[in-house]
């Protein structure tokens, strides 16, 4: 995926804490919230959304490791967010300086962010 414009865009589930939804539109990037504009759509539904839309999704929601890699869903990019509550504040900034280190990398990649740590997995290349 490429991003349009030049643009990263994202979709953030409705798991996830508004604290990252303002921080990646403080950031500038285009980004829409699940809450916002699908409230309740599954998992499957968030997936379609988010790639319709050229769009890397970003939540908490483990099940979507499963769907994306058990299942062979495909997708536009996923980073699952992992931490403890209190740590919200902190891992919406290291959310956004992944973003902006790894940018174009991100599509079509599963990330995992965690306090102190990220590990980006890109799909394997089609035969």
């Amino acid at each position: 995926m490429e991003p349009r414009n030049g643009c990263m865009r994202f979709l953030v589930d409705e798991s996830c804490d508004a604290v990252f939804l303002r921080a990646l539109c403080e950031a500038g990037w285009d980004v829409l919230s699940v809450s916002e504009h699908c409230l309740g759509a599954t998992d499957s539904e968030v997936i379609a959304l988010a790639c319709n839309d050229d769009r890397i999704l970003v939540t908490e929601d483990k099940d979507f490791g499963q769907l994306v890699f058990a299942s062979g869903r495909g997708h536009c990019g996923v980073i699952l967010l992992r931490y403890p509550f209190p740590l919200a504040e902190h891992l919406a900034a290291a959310l956004v300086a992944l973003a902006r280190e790894h940018g174009r990398s991100l599509a079509g990649a599963f990330a995992v962010l965690r306090p102190g740590s990220a590990r980006i997995t890109q799909p394997p290349l089609a035969s």
